[in-house]
């Protein structure tokens, strides 16, 4: 399959992530991780929408605020015991991958938008 580099990411921070949130206790898993959950999904169809879309910056810079929601969503499961911090760790690497190949989108796309340069291939 031919995805941008992010997409896969997000796509596999999904497959890895969802079957830990779906083991979170009955009151957190309800609340917290279906939260996350749901951002994890919208995240994915919003890069994947942006992929196809004419205005493209505007959409990258909402899911990167969606993206800092996770960050902090996933650091309240550190902080209420409900993940280990080696975990933590871990899922906070891809998130901040993901940051970091969305970023270099919106650059891209700050750049385009003036017309100094136009790429598709980020992450």
């Amino acid at each position: 399959m031919n995805e941008l580099p992010i997409i896969q990411k997000t796509y596999d921070l999904i497959k890895w992530y969802v079957p830990i949130l779906n083991r979170l206790p009955h009151n957190h898993k309800f609340l917290l991780g279906n939260r996350i959950i749901a951002g994890l999904y919208d995240l994915l169809e919003g890069l994947i929408t942006a992929r196809y879309s004419k205005e493209k910056l505007t959409q990258l810079e909402t899911l990167n605020a969606k993206l800092d929601i996770l960050r902090h969503q996933t650091r309240l499961l550190l902080d209420f015991d409900l993940i280990k911090s080696e975990r933590y760790e871990y899922i906070g690497k891809l998130i901040n991958q993901i940051g970091s190949d969305l970023g270099g989108w919106i650059k891209q796309q700050h750049r385009t938008s003036t017309g100094h340069g136009v790429s598709e291939t980020i992450g």
